[in-house]
């Protein structure tokens, strides 16, 4: 579970098979999740209209909904992408940006856990504490907690849903409410580039489309991004150079690399 060699596997399961990923997300992050996506060998399909999203979501093999900017639509088109995947039995991966921040907010991500029933939830610590019901303080879409803050918040929302949660931040802890695995991969030079958390969830939806255990696929997929970020925040100026050198980080990936930089375990 925890061998990088069956991280590679997963990595080489993506680029050979090219799985189609449906992401209703914000109007900020659409740009570089759909790159990451294609860099790391998946095919990127972008919706916000409501009925496009349906029948996409009919032809995808991982649906990602992202409440970033909330506009009706996106709404609408969530719902309705979410209703499909539900039908067609294929995987749902929510991140619920700044959950806790407003009362909308909070409405929204409960109506989607209800109907739409995602199988990954992956926010940072602030979020997932609100969504499990913590009174947890954010600032934006940006977190004011640690993510060892959040572990048991984690564990509860993956019980009281029957999903995979994972907590990103300096080290992300993922968990089905019985085992938790623990990512240390990453930069904090990451943290300054506006969507690479999201770019996490949509890459998430990639790797949960090759592999049907959902809590080894979302750990696989948050080590594959924080080594990512590692080998792009090697001789980068700033967030603008970084961000164009973890495109191609994922895109020149190899076994070698993974290898000697996944570090994963058992928490």
């Amino acid at each position: 579970m925890n061998d990088p060699v069956i991280v590679w596997t997963d990595v080489v399961r993506i680029r050979r098979a090219n799985p189609l990923v449906l992401n209703v997300t914000n109007n900020v992050v659409t740009n570089i999740t759909a790159n990451a996506l294609l860099a790391l060998g998946a095919s990127p399909a972008m919706s916000h209209a409501a009925e496009d999203a349906k029948e996409l979501a009919w032809l995808a093999q991982a649906v990602v909904l992202n409440i970033g900017t909330p506009a009706a639509d996106y709404v609408e088109s969530m719902f309705a992408a979410g209703a499909s995947a539900r039908e067609k039995g294929i995987p749902v991966i929510l991140d619920p940006v700044a959950a806790g921040a407003t009362a909308y907010r909070r409405r929204l991500c409960r109506d989607l856990l209800e109907n739409v029933r995602p199988s990954v939830i992956r926010g940072n610590a602030s979020e997932i504490m609100a969504l499990a019901g913590e009174n947890a303080v954010s600032k934006g879409a940006d977190s004011v907690h640690g993510s060892g803050e959040a572990r048991s918040a984690a564990r509860s929302l993956a019980r009281a849903h029957s999903c995979v949660v994972c907590v990103s931040g300096a080290v992300d802890y993922v968990t089905d409410g019985k085992m938790t695995l623990a990512v240390s991969n990453g930069v904090e030079l990451m943290t300054k580039v506006t969507g690479l958390g999201c770019t996490a969830t949509a890459l998430i939806g990639a790797f949960v489309a090759v592999n049907a255990d959902r809590l080894t696929a979302t750990a696989h997929a948050m080590a594959v991004m924080g080594l990512a970020g590692e080998l792009a925040a090697q001789g980068a100026a700033g967030p603008g150079t970084l961000e164009a050198r973890f495109l191609d980080a994922l895109y020149t990936l190899d076994e070698t690399t993974v290898a000697a930089g996944v570090r994963l375990e058992a928490a």
